[in-house]
């Protein structure tokens, strides 16, 4: 598995070292730099990020009140010139802290642990008798959600709305990235707004499909694939 990663940093040549070790790691994918870490905001908040790359000394806003503002924060790895933030850096849970100019092979180090630590979070979210994801409330709460609870999940821009069996949970997230982290074979997008449990699907009719009593429309661009996915079969053309 890939981790998909992202630079910040606003000294270009810092940017362009951790580059190319990235490059030279074939378990990293790199998705984007930034030079600064109020550019990067809008970017982690829509995109499934896995590990983080970051200084801590930029302008406007640092690396360390840049952690303590998200709400939804990647796998961190500070990359610094200045050795003196690394106990507050790890009270703030980073993953491993760097010191430039950083050695390749410390650089890796930090890599192999952000696998270890991906590893053993997908193994305690997808295996067990019952699978659960945890899912974040508030800024400090995270709640446990069984994933056979879960009926549907509708986007609302930025947030996201899981429906469950007992109630309905608000969550700032994307559908995309939510649906990324959701198993395949349980879940399925059926429309830019929607994401929906395969087993929970009680009525198909036309391109909607009805669960708990609830009607979900079929995106035009999605239909072959539900339709193929939830009837087991490939649909005729109209």
């Amino acid at each position: 598995m890939k981790l998909k990663c992202v630079i910040i940093d606003d000294e270009p040549l810092a940017v362009n070292v951790i580059k190319n070790y990235v490059s030279q790691i074939s378990s990293l994918e790199l998705l984007n730099t930034f030079n600064s870490a109020i550019e990067s905001m809008d970017f982690l908040q829509k995109n499934n990020v896995d590990l983080l790359f970051l200084d801590i000394n930029m302008p406007l806003l640092n690396g360390l009140d840049f952690i303590q503002n998200m709400e939804k924060c990647p796998l961190i790895v500070i990359t610094t010139a200045h050795e003196e933030y690394a106990v507050k850096s790890y009270e703030l849970e980073v993953l491993d802290y760097l010191v430039k100019p950083i050695p390749f092979n410390r650089f890796l180090k930090a890599v192999n642990k952000a696998q270890k630590e991906i590893e053993s979070h997908s193994k305690e979210t997808f295996t067990g008798e019952k699978d659960f994801i945890f899912i974040k409330i508030d800024k400090k709460k995270l709640k446990k959600v069984y994933l056979d609870d879960i009926l549907a999940v509708e986007s609302l821009k930025d947030y996201i709305k899981i429906i469950t069996k007992t109630g309905k949970h608000i969550v700032h997230q994307t559908l995309t990235s939510f649906t990324d982290d959701l198993p395949s074979d349980r879940f399925i997008r059926i429309h830019r707004s929607y994401t929906i449990s395969i087993d929970k699907v009680e009525v198909i009719e036309g391109n909607s499909v009805e669960i708990d009593g609830i009607r979900y429309t079929i995106g035009r661009s999605y239909l072959n694939e539900v339709k193929k996915i939830l009837l087991n079969e490939e649909p005729e053309n109209e």
